[in-house]
């Protein structure tokens, strides 16, 4: 089992930035390829951004691309998701998850993908 902790969500104004953690325990981190998805209101969850095992590949959705940056320290067996530019559009509830790392790549926009959920972090974007 992989346990997945999310924060660094509130209430910012458009513009402006936030930066997500998601801090992992209970496995061997960088043997698990992690993403971000969010969901907003009525809404199906969708891909934001993923990063594989060793950090040297990611990957975004077009929607955050040149605004979001993903990242990961597998030291400290975290994912960072540091969000710039935002937009109303961002707001959501954020969630981390994660997928072992032999699974192939292909599928990593989906959350069909992944094995382990946060519980995830509001991240509301108003003024």
């Amino acid at each position: 089992q992989v346990q997945l902790v999310e924060s660094g969500g509130g209430l910012v104004q458009p513009g402006g930035s936030l930066r997500l953690s998601c801090a992992a325990s209970g496995r061997t981190f960088s043997n698990y390829d992690m993403g971000w998805f969010r969901q907003a209101p009525g809404k199906e969850r969708e891909f934001v951004a993923a990063i594989n095992w060793s950090g040297l590949r990611t990957y975004y959705a077009d929607s955050v691309k040149g605004r979001f940056t993903i990242s990961r320290d597998n030291a400290k067996s975290t994912v960072y998701l540091q969000m710039n530019s935002l937009k109303s559009e961002d707001t959501a509830v954020y969630y981390c998850a994660a997928a072992p790392f032999n699974r192939r790549m292909e599928g990593l926009t989906s959350p069909a993908h992944y094995d382990y959920w946060g519980r995830g972090t509001q991240v509301t974007v108003s003024s």
